[in-house]
């Protein structure tokens, strides 16, 4: 008999470190779907660097969570998905898609990962990331200076009118739902080295 697919699902504000522990738990467990939240954006092409808070990417709203909901439970029922990407350059969503195949075990990492009742519903381990505020800043204005196109200013306007106002809105509420809260992220060897054991047991 197959075993059924699990889904872990890692929450915590922007540049908390949930990525990194992702990669902390793809060195224990190589066979996982990866679904970052963040490929279901909807598209906001208007947006620039001149009028970055026009677009509230802070916001449940701001995510296709219809569609990351049946994509999950079609991961779910062990059914291949064509997972959306997103251009944070541009602020769209790309045309093309990436074809996944089922897992025993998903992972979905993301800002509103337990914002929905549905998701989180669905969800066989809640992880919430809890990182200083001022670090998170930081790790947020080398990313998008760097990845994304972004100049300072537009970062600390951004920062300033939604992303600090939406994390304690929206992401920071969220923490009464997580099974366990991990301060400071994959850099907290010890909570990492407690979490293990469960992920190898449920993969």
């Amino acid at each position: 008999m197959s075993k059924g697919v699990k889904i872990i699902g890692i929450t915590g504000g922007s540049g908390s470190g949930k990525s990194t522990i992702v990669r902390k738990i793809s060195e224990i467990v190589s066979d996982f779907v990866f679904i970052p939240q963040d490929n279901y954006y909807k598209s906001a092409e208007y947006i620039s660097n001149t009028n970055i808070t026009a677009y509230n990417f802070d916001h449940p709203e701001a995510f296709d969570t219809t569609l990351m909901f049946q994509q999950l439970m079609e991961l779910k029922e062990k059914k291949a998905i064509e997972m959306p990407q997103y251009d944070f350059v541009h602020h769209r969503r790309m045309d093309e898609t990436i074809k996944v195949a089922p897992q025993n075990l998903v992972i979905i990492e993301g800002l509103m990962v337990l914002y929905d009742p549905q998701i989180r519903k669905m969800l066989d381990l809640k992880l919430y990331v809890d990182t200083p505020d001022d670090i998170r800043f930081i790790r947020r204005m080398n990313r998008d200076v760097q990845e994304r196109g972004r100049t300072v200013d537009s970062v600390v306007k951004q920062y300033l009118e939604v992303v600090r106002p939406g994390h304690f809105e929206f992401i920071e509420p969220m923490k009464m739902y997580a099974d366990l809260i991990i301060p400071e992220g994959g850099y907290n060897e010890n909570a990492l080295n407690a979490l293990m054991p469960f992920i190898k047991e449920i993969s």
